[in-house]
């Protein structure tokens, strides 16, 4: 059986992917097409349900709990992990939310701030911290550092591997919008999963289950082998990096969402129902 599979070519989707897509592992006769993606594009082809298997923003997920089911194994959750706020000059956190920012040219009203896209986690994390902040322009994320560098937007939203790379072009840190969360909540963030489409029968949604967690434990017993598909895909850094991002986001809720796991995803989900952020979701989210 053949399913078409979307993730990102990020280090941390490329290592849990490998075992799998490569046949590392005992796929039970699933074959993958395989599209390569930055999370915003995944997430609007999920909302047009056009891939089977997809990685995308928990954010997004709650707009097509409908569509497609959270499988177990493959999410990234952690403490540490979040988004960041940045800018080329120091701005205080009050500031931001006063919308009135003074650099060293000149007094900005209504900072415009660059995103990694409507539906990420990440957006989703910014509006329940700053609320008034929505002066927003969507961007690749990968262009963002670019973007505030260059005078394109006054504040970046960084996701991935730019977490590593900020500071080395002179960028600095407004603030960690994960460790925000984790101050609120005292859970892990939930940034994004892996789902599956409802139309694909049960024993299906399973066998995917199953083989991706195996391709998870995979990597894990293995992290260099799959160190060729992980560097094609990845933008220019260095073995280093890459494994820091790596151990970042890949951990014990990408193996298993377990107890824990499953409820800072429903906390997730009740604080933005009640902040009016996503519709009420009424299905059941889960793979049970």
């Amino acid at each position: 059986m053949k399913l078409t599979l979307g993730f990102s070519p990020c280090p941390n989707d490329t290592f849990i992917f490998d075992a799998l897509i490569h046949h590392k592992i005992d796929t039970e006769g699933l074959e993958f097409e395989v599209f390569y993606d930055d999370v915003e594009t995944l997430n609007q082809k999920a909302f047009r349900g056009e891939l089977d298997i997809t990685k995308l923003s928990y954010h997004a997920f709650a707009y097509i709990a409908n569509q497609y089911v959270l499988l177990d194994a493959g999410s990234a959750l952690g403490f540490g992990v979040g988004p960041l706020l940045i800018s080329e000059f120091e701005i205080s956190i009050s500031d931001l939310q006063s919308g009135k920012v003074v650099n060293r040219k000149s007094e900005i009203v209504n900072p415009l701030i660059g995103i990694p896209g409507k539906y990420t986690t990440a957006n989703f994390l910014l509006g329940l911290a700053f609320p008034e902040a929505t002066n927003k322009v969507e961007l690749v994320f990968s262009d963002i550092e670019d973007a505030v560098l260059e005078g394109r937007v006054d504040v970046g939203l960084i996701i991935h591997e730019n977490r590593f790379t900020y500071q080395d072009k002179g960028l600095k840190k407004i603030i960690d919008l994960g460790d925000y969360w984790e101050k609120q909540t005292g859970c892990a963030i939930p940034l994004g999963g892996i789902v599956a489409n409802r139309n694909l029968p049960l024993d299906v949604q399973y066998k995917i289950n199953r083989v991706l967690r195996k391709s998870v434990e995979f990597a894990f017993a293995n992290p260099k082998s799959g160190l060729d598909f992980i560097r094609q895909h990845a933008q220019e850094m260095s073995e280093e990096v890459m494994y820091k991002h790596i151990e970042l986001y890949v951990n014990k809720y990408s193996v298993d969402l377990g107890e824990e796991g499953r409820k800072a995803i429903k906390l997730l989900f009740d604080t933005a129902l009640e902040k009016g952020i996503i519709p009420e979701i009424k299905y059941n989210i889960f793979l049970t």
